[in-house]
C-alpha cells in the first residue's frame, strides 16, 4: 500500500512525466482483436502500435529479443 507523500507524488505527475517512467525500453502487450481471432499487440509507451502476434508468449518473446521490456495490460 502507498503511504501518503508517495501518494501525492504521483498525483502532480504530468502525462509527459508518467510516459517516462518506465525508460524508452518498455512496452506494453496486450490481447487486440482480430478478424481471424485473438492475437497479441506490442505498444510503445505513447500507445503507439509496434507489431501483433500470435500469442502472448511470442509478444513478450519478440519485445525481449528487440531489448525491449514487456509488462501486461489488462
Amino acid at each position: 500500500m502507498m503511504d501518503h507523500a508517495h501518494e501525492s507524488e504521483v498525483r502532480t505527475l504530468t502525462p509527459e512525466a508518467l510516459l517516462e517512467l518506465g525508460g524508452p525500453n518498455l512496452v506494453y502487450i496486450r490481447a487486440v482483436p482480430t478478424p481471424g481471432g485473438t492475437a497479441w499487440g506490442i505498444f510503445a509507451q505513447n500507445g503507439q502500435p509496434m507489431g501483433v502476434v500470435d500469442g502472448r508468449d511470442n509478444a513478450f518473446a519478440a519485445a525481449r529479443q528487440h531489448e525491449l521490456e514487456p509488462v501486461d495490460v489488462h
